[in-house]
């Protein structure tokens, strides 16, 4: 049997969501010791009143290490914003342009509007996290990324070149190039993201538990994402942007977007690093290059990866009357966590 063991991992983007869901699924990402906890909820994190108050509901449901974000809007208050890091309560703000994916009906849809929060953002080193994709229903789904980055964050980071920016689950050739290009931004990178291509949700049928957005896109895309994260480089780090619905919601007419991974996210990791030849910078996209974006130490513990038979996953959770099921990779994988 093989063995790997490497510091305590971090997710830097996970959904948690809220009530009997929260209290179904914050045990399952109990192998990364700290999470940036995603905003989006109805109605969403606006404040950090409302911030501290979920971060009490994320720790009494089982997750011990949040690290919490406010949702942007037009109305955000700048000096709520600054007094919620101030206070540590605030890890991060999430900007969710709008209509852009789960729960993003209250995102910012004039960046103009946003500025006076920008500003104190980039004066208290409060960091900008940033679902990177243009909304226009004319932008084809698959260029919306590509599109964001010359539209938004290239101005926004003219404009504002002391704010520290993170650009979420990247999914194209052109945001990995982008970051390369852009010293100190930083850029998450999802399970599903190096795992699978829009063939493997698409060809021989829709695979509803493979949709997520950004969507999947081509494979040459994939092979670009496997390059930075297993590179070892610092820009690229594990963000799951596991996102727990319903089985119900996902497996109907209009199925919801996003993938549950956060319960075998590891596993699944080591199975692509060792693919690439990689497996000695699983820890650097894990649980080192995360910390040092966001000036934080690393873990003291560790957590060890075993490879032996293949693992049987279980199809989904039960739990507090929910029912989730899980990303299916659809080949067998060999790693666990001891």
């Amino acid at each position: 049997m093989e063995s790997l063991t490497i510091r305590r991992p971090d997710d830097w983007h996970l959904h948690l969501r809220d009530d009997d869901m929260l209290r179904a699924v914050a045990p399952e990402s109990r192998d990364f010791r700290r999470a940036i906890i995603m905003p989006n909820l109805v109605p969403p994190v606006v404040t950090g009143a409302e911030a501290a108050a979920y971060r009490d509901r994320v720790i009494a449901a089982g997750f011990a290490e949040p690290l919490m974000t406010l949702y942007l809007t037009e109305g955000t208050d700048p000096a709520d914003v600054v007094a919620a890091h101030a206070a540590g309560i605030v890890t991060a703000v999430k900007l969710y342009p709008a209509g852009a994916t789960t729960n993003s009906a209250s995102g910012v849809r004039d960046i103009e509007a946003v500025r006076p929060v920008l500003a104190a953002m980039e004066e208290a080193r409060v960091p900008l996290c940033l679902h990177g994709e243009v909304t226009d229903r004319e932008v084809d789904i698959f260029d919306r990324e590509a599109r964001f980055l010359d539209r938004v964050l290239t101005p926004l980071r003219a404009a504002h070149p002391g704010l520290k920016l993170t650009l979420e689950h990247v999914t194209t050739t052109e945001a990995v190039d982008w970051v390369r290009a852009n010293p100190g931004v930083g850029a998450t990178i999802t399970v599903q993201h190096l795992m699978a291509n829009r063939n493997d949700m698409l060809a021989g049928g829709m695979r509803p538990h493979f949709y997520c957005l950004p969507i999947l896109k081509r494979a040459t895309h994939q092979e670009s994402l496997r390059a930075a994260a297993t590179s070892g480089d610092g820009p690229f780090f594990l963000g799951t942007d596991s996102a727990p619905h319903p089985t119900h919601a996902k497996e109907s007419a209009c199925c919801s977007a996003g993938c549950f991974t956060a319960p075998h996210a590891l596993p699944l990791l080591a199975h692509i690093f060792e693919e690439e030849g990689a497996l000695d910078r699983l820890e650097a996209f894990t649980s080192l290059n995360g910390p040092a974006h966001y000036r934080l130490p690393v873990n003291d513990d560790t957590l060890t990866l075993e490879k032996g038979a293949a693992r049987t996953f279980p199809e989904r959770i039960e739990a507090h009357g929910q029912s989730v099921t899980l990303f299916d990779p659809g080949h067998p994988v060999h790693w666990h966590v001891r």
